[in-house]
C-alpha cells in the first residue's frame, strides 16, 4: 500500500502538470495527500520541517543562477545580439541547411549561458522562416530546437552553465569542467544521431510530398525576421565566450587560490556566532555566478545605449520568469525530498539499489525521477538528495572517479525528463504553435537518443579509463 500511495502521488502531479496546472500549488498538495495517507499526523510537521526546508535549500543553493542566467538572456535578446549570431550562423552554415543551422544556433547560445527557455524564444523565429522558405515539414521544429537546446550543450558538454550541470557540483564536491572527454564524447554522438534522425524525418516528409503546411498559428512575420542587424556577429558572440572563459578561470584559478581553506567562515560583529560554509560545496556555483556577471556587464558595455531605455521592464522580465522557474523546480525538490522520505519509496529504492553498477544505477535513478516529475533539475537534485551519499559509498569501492558520476548524473537527467509534462517541452510547443500530436514524437526520439547517450558514455569509460 505504501509503494501505491507512493507511486499515486507522482501520477497525480504527472497528470497535472500535463493538464496545465501549476506544479507550484500540486506538488505540496501531491506531496501531503500522500503524507495525509501514510500517517494523518505528520502532515503539517513534514510541510514545515522537510518539504519548505528542501524547498527554501534549492532556492538558497540554485536561484541566482536562474535569476543572473535570465538576466543574461534577456540583455542578449534586448541588445540585439542574439539577432546577430543567429543571422550570422545562418549565413555561415546556410538556409539550406535549416536543421544544422538552427541546431548549431540553439546549441551557441545555451553552451554560452543563455537559459534554455530564452533561446527557444530567440531561434523560433528564424527556424519557422527557414522552414517555410526551404518547404520544410513546420512540425519538425520542435524537435529541432530541443536538439540544439535541451541535449548536448545543456548538460553533456564540459563547462555548460546551465543548472544540469551546476547541481552534482554540490554534491559531488566537482566543477562544471567534470569528465570533459566523456561530456564530449556523448555530445558529438547526441549531435550526429540527432542531426542524422531530423535529415531522416525530412527525406521522409520530401518523398511523401509534405511542405512546410499551412494554416498554421504563431508564425512570426517575415519581415522583422530579414531585418539585417546591425551588431557585429563577433562583439555579438563576445559575451558568450567572456562566460565561457571566466568560468573556467574562477573554477580553476582565482576561487580556488582566493579560498584556500575548505571551510570559509564569516565572523561579523552582528552575528551571535561564526558562520562556517563548506568553499569546495559552492566554487562550481560561485563561479557560474560570476562569470554570468561578467557576461552581463560586456553585453552592457557595448550595447548601453541600446538597451538603456528597455533594460528596467527586460530585467523585471527576467526576475519574474527566473522566479517562476527557480520556484517550479525548488517544488518539485521538496516533493521528491517527501517523498524519499515516505515508507513506499524504500522499495523503490531498493529496487534501484538491485542494480549492481554504480553508473548504471546512477543513470537510471536520475532519468526515472526526472521523467517522473517531468524536471531535469528537480529530478536530479531528488535522486542525488535522497541517494548521493550511497553513489559517492558505491563510486570509492569501484575506483570511480566522482568527476564520472557528476557527468553521468548531468548527463542521465536530460534523458527522460522531457515526457509530455516536461515544462520545457509544453513552452516550445506553444511558442512554435504546435500541437503534442504533431511534434512530440520527434521531441521523444532525440530524448532516446540523449538517453542512449549516457549508457555509451559509460561503455567508454569501462573500456578505456577516460575521464
Amino acid at each position: 500500500m505504501s509503494f501505491l500511495i507512493c507511486i499515486g502521488a507522482l501520477v497525480f502531479l504527472m497528470f497535472v502538470a500535463y493538464r496545465g496546472f501549476s506544479v507550484i500549488l500540486f506538488a505540496p498538495i501531491a506531496a501531503l495527500g500522500a503524507v495525509l495517507l501514510t500517517d494523518p499526523s505528520l502532515v503539517l510537521p513534514v510541510y514545515s520541517g522537510l518539504f519548505m526546508d528542501k524547498m527554501v535549500f534549492f532556492i538558497q543553493n540554485y536561484f541566482p543562477v536562474f535569476l543572473l542566467g535570465a538576466l543574461f538572456g534577456k540583455v542578449i535578446e534586448m541588445s540585439g545580439f542574439a539577432r546577430a549570431i543567429v543571422t550570422a550562423v545562418i549565413r555561415l552554415v546556410g538556409r539550406k541547411r535549416a536543421v544544422l543551422s538552427i541546431v548549431l544556433v540553439g546549441g551557441l547560445l545555451t553552451y554560452g549561458g543563455v537559459s534554455l527557455f530564452v533561446v527557444v524564444f530567440a531561434v523560433y523565429p528564424f527556424a519557422a522562416e527557414m522552414f517555410r522558405q526551404g518547404n520544410l515539414p513546420k512540425r519538425l521544429i520542435p524537435g529541432t530546437i530541443a536538439l540544439g537546446a535541451f541535449t548536448l550543450t545543456m548538460d553533456s558538454l564540459p563547462g555548460t552553465p546551465q543548472i544540469q550541470n551546476v547541481i552534482p557540483t554540490s554534491f559531488f564536491k566537482t566543477d562544471i569542467y567534470a569528465a570533459p572527454i566523456l561530456g564530449t564524447i556523448g555530445g558529438l554522438f547526441i549531435l550526429v544521431c540527432g542531426i542524422a534522425y531530423l535529415e531522416w524525418r525530412l527525406h521522409q516528409a520530401e518523398s511523401a510530398g509534405e511542405g512546410y503546411g499551412t494554416g498554421h498559428s504563431q508564425e512570426p512575420d517575415p519581415d522583422v525576421v530579414n531585418r539585417d542587424p546591425t551588431v557585429n556577429p563577433l562583439i555579438a558572440i563576445l559575451p558568450l565566450f567572456v562566460v565561457g572563459i571566466m568560468n573556467l578561470v574562477f573554477t580553476k584559478v582565482i576561487f580556488p587560490l582566493y579560498y584556500a581553506n575548505p571551510t570559509a567562515e564569516v565572523n561579523l560583529p552582528g552575528l551571535a556566532k561564526p558562520i562556517a560554509v563548506m568553499v569546495k560545496t559552492q566554487i562550481g556555483i560561485w563561479s557560474v555566478e560570476a562569470a554570468l556577471v561578467l557576461g552581463i556587464l560586456t553585453v552592457v558595455l557595448f550595447a548601453f545605449g541600446t538597451i538603456s531605455s528597455k533594460f528596467a521592464e527586460g530585467s523585471k522580465a527576467a526576475v519574474a520568469g527566473s522566479l517562476l522557474a527557480s520556484v517550479n523546480t525548488a517544488t518539485e525538490y521538496g516533493f521528491g525530498a517527501v517523498i524519499a522520505a515516505l515508507p513506499g519509496f524504500m522499495t523503490i529504492k531498493d529496487a534501484l539499489q538491485s542494480i549492481p553498477n554504480p553508473l548504471v544505477n546512477e543513470a537510471i535513478t536520475v532519468t526515472t525521477l526526472a521523467g517522473v516529475t517531468g524536471s531535469a533539475s528537480g529530478g536530479m537534485g531528488i535522486a542525488l538528495a535522497a541517494m548521493s551519499n550511497q553513489f559517492i559509498t558505491a563510486a570509492n569501492a569501484a575506483g570511480i572517479p566522482l568527476e564520472v558520476m557528476h557527468r553521468v548524473a548531468a548527463m542521465a537527467s536530460g534523458g527522460m525528463d522531457t515526457l509530455p509534462h516536461n515544462g520545457a517541452v509544453i513552452t516550445l510547443l506553444a511558442v512554435t504553435g504546435l500541437t503534442h500530436r504533431q511534434s512530440y514524437i520527434d521531441i521523444f526520439a532525440i530524448t532516446c537518443i540523449k538517453t542512449l547517450a549516457v549508457f555509451l558514455v559509460i561503455l567508454v569509460y569501462y573500456l578505456t579509463g577516460l575521464v
